[in-house]
């Protein structure tokens, strides 16, 4: 059994995981380190680059785009690890990070599932890293700017979790799957993510299991990683994407929330989802750079 098992998806992304890669390797090099990367059918050279730099890598070739959810439990059932590391492709690895996250989960028994501080490329908090529960009123409140004109009030805050200290580890309900890192014990018990999520909300789904199942979830801003967001996969499909961004979230409100609220108020989510994908799907037809979710600082 390794320390560590790390999986990360592409999908049209090569330069950003050959620089993953490095990172990584570079960080790790002492740690038992086993690597998958599952490709969904990138067709740019991803796999031979990977091959000819980083023959050691195990390599999942698929000849479709399965999605973020189905691939990553690909790469989870090839590994073997006492932790398993949910990388994206576009993450690198910064000093120390990943050796800092497993003492932390080595001290803290009750913690299932971890995250470290993600940064954007300019070095700001990347507040997608942690997270609420996706809550209606989370997320009305984040879309409707309440967060932002009140940044320290968690009644509004509960969706990026703004009022928290971005320099103090934190138990939250939610992490990115950017740079998650799972206990092997949690997928034993609550078994692998949820493969109708085809990308999006899979990781806050995954997350609201586990502390179910009576885990704990942390932001430990103690291990830093830089984020891109956005390179690869969903640029490569951008209205694809933007369909299964919000997709998501009516499926992670139907599976975990809907029972919590009264029946009449379902079809007012479900609507409003429907209107703020079409807004965004407006925005994305008239824009020069195709974004799917939140813009990252550059």
């Amino acid at each position: 059994m390794n320390e560590i098992g790390v999986c990360i998806v592409t999908r049209k992304s090569k330069d950003e995981v050959l620089a993953c890669l490095v990172s990584l390797y570079k960080e790790t090099s002492a740690l038992d380190l086993d690597v998958v990367v599952v490709d969904n059918n990138s067709q740019d050279g991803t796999v031979e680059d990977i091959r000819l730099k980083f023959p050691t890598v195990n390599l999942i070739l698929n000849n479709d785009n399965l999605g973020f959810s189905r691939a990553v439990n690909q790469g989870l059932k090839m590994l073997n690890a006492r932790y398993y590391l949910l990388l994206n492709p576009d993450a690198t690895i910064l000093d120390g990070s990943i050796q800092n996250l497993i003492q932390f989960m080595d001290k803290t028994p009750q913690a299932g599932i971890c995250v470290p501080k993600v940064l954007n490329s300019d070095g700001t908090l990347q507040y997608q890293c942690r997270r609420g529960e996706a809550r209606p009123l989370e997320v009305f409140s984040y879309f409707l700017g309440l967060s932002r004109l009140f940044p320290n009030d968690p009644r509004f805050t509960g969706y990026l979790l703004d009022h928290l200290d971005n320099d103090v580890i934190n138990e939250v309900k939610a992490v990115s799957g950017s740079c998650m890192m799972i206990r092997r014990d949690v997928v034993g018990q609550i078994g692998y993510l949820d493969e109708r999520y085809f990308a999006y909300q899979e990781d806050t789904d995954y997350c609201f299991h586990a502390r179910q199942a009576g885990w704990k979830v942390y932001y430990v801003p103690v291990a830093e990683v830089i984020h891109s967001g956005g390179k690869g996969g969903s640029k490569a499909d951008p209205y694809f994407g933007v369909y299964q961004w919000h997709r998501s979230y009516y499926l992670y409100y139907r599976k975990n929330l809907a029972r919590d609220y009264p029946f009449w108020f379902h079809p007012f989510y479900y609507l409003a989802m429907l209107i703020k994908m079409l807004i965004n799907l407006m925005v994305l037809l008239l824009s020069r750079e195709k974004v799917v979710g939140t813009r990252k600082p550059s």
